[in-house]
């Protein structure tokens, strides 16, 4: 259960309790403010309050309080609370600079979009549209004249009650995709689970490796990705098992779904993977009910402690369609342009998505609308 928050509720915390300190109040003309404001990292957002919420066993005390405000609530915390919302903190604000693919610059100042191109038979989506390479790399380079930063290839569809694919099949779907469109000059993400094909897909050319179990499915896996050197991309999903999609059994979502990725970033970190390669995705609708992905959207901005760039992806989702009379998965577009809008104005710097045109379209359009409030 939720209840107001105060400080000396703090101060009775017990030694299992746990801080999380949201961005909210977000502001159009931070000049305005002063000092009563901070920014998101080096994005586009601004916010002008923190949602604090303390965790104790099943209860959960949360309040809103100012920018201005913030130190007198450290103050009332235990040493090891406050250092842990230090610690967040310094996550949102820290600039994440440019990500780095090879010769291409990744600029996340404000959202990029992440081009999906399944080269599979049985996509929720998509499927069987691009299993032949000339038409999936002919998709690919469309994707990158309309505005995608990066294309997203993946040879597995994680879609719920997809079969397993030997990971020598999905190696052959899409070795010969990934190099054509490396060497074309496209900087490319390999979306797999096992070592193996990490391996072959960035061999080929991938910069990126982008993991739906956050690099536990394949004991390999964190090696692979130590050893290479790259950027991954750490995904939230309740089971790391063959059905991504089981458990989900939460107490408090957001909280659940973000102990699981901070617990990720540290044991990356550990590993020998540098923060800066870290990109971190709560994974919407994997092992999530409508309700579930709704409250991680909303709460999306509490991501940003963990100092990482965020990557959201609700391209076509199912909970589009449950919202909207069961509106079927090629007439979803509108709902994803929303729920990617909501995802920019929280400062996500990585939007992973199907219709990239659409989508470019919406973000220049916010780009506009933050410019015009930045300087008006």
């Amino acid at each position: 259960m939720f209840q107001p928050l105060t400080k000396p509720d703090l101060g009775a915390a017990s030694a299992d309790a746990q801080i999380y300190c949201r961005p909210t109040c977000f502001v159009d003309r931070p000049h305005e403010l002063d000092d009563d404001c901070l920014r998101i990292a080096d994005t586009m957002v601004w916010f002008a309050a923190w949602h604090i919420s303390l965790r104790d066993g099943p209860t959960v005390e949360s309040t809103i309080v100012p920018v201005s405000e913030w130190a007198g609530w450290i103050a009332a915390m235990p040493d090891r609370l406050a250092q842990s919302a230090l610690a967040q903190r310094d996550g949102v604000l820290r600039p994440r600079g440019n990500l780095q693919l090879g010769e291409r610059t990744i600029r996340l100042g404000e959202p990029q979009l992440m081009g999906i191109l399944n080269v599979t038979p049985d996509s929720f989506s998509d499927g069987g549209k691009h299993v032949d390479v000339a038409a999936a790399v002919e998709a690919g380079f469309a994707m990158g004249a309309a505005g995608a930063a990066i294309l997203d290839v993946g040879g597995e569809s994680s879609r719920p009650g997809a079969p397993l694919v030997w990971e020598g099949d999905e190696i052959k779907r899409i070795e010969g995709v990934v190099s054509a469109l490396a060497r074309g000059g496209v900087a490319v993400s390999i979306d797999t689970r096992k070592a193996a094909v990490m391996e072959a897909a960035l061999a080929a050319g991938a910069r990126i490796v982008n993991d739906i179990s956050a690099l536990r499915y394949d004991d390999r896996a964190m090696e692979v990705v130590v050893h290479a050197g790259c950027p991954v991309v750490l995904m939230h999903a309740p089971s790391a098992k063959s059905d991504p999609h089981e458990g989900g059994d939460y107490r408090h979502v957001l909280f659940d779904v973000y102990d699981m990725l901070a617990e990720r970033v540290a044991a990356c970190v550990a590993a020998g993977v540098d923060r800066s390669r870290i990109i971190v995705d709560p994974g919407l609708g994997f092992g999530k009910g409508v309700g579930d992905n709704l409250a991680l959207i909303n709460g999306l901005a509490l991501f940003h402690t963990l100092g990482c760039p965020i990557l959201f992806g609700a391209s076509r989702k199912r909970m589009i369609g449950a919202l909207d009379n069961e509106a079927p998965a090629d007439q979803r577009l509108g709902g994803t342009v929303a729920l990617h809008y909501q995802a920019a104005t929280q400062g996500a710097q990585l939007l992973r998505v199907h219709d990239i045109a659409e989508n470019r379209q919406a973000i220049r359009v916010w780009r506009g609308l933050r410019d015009a409030a930045l300087t008006g």
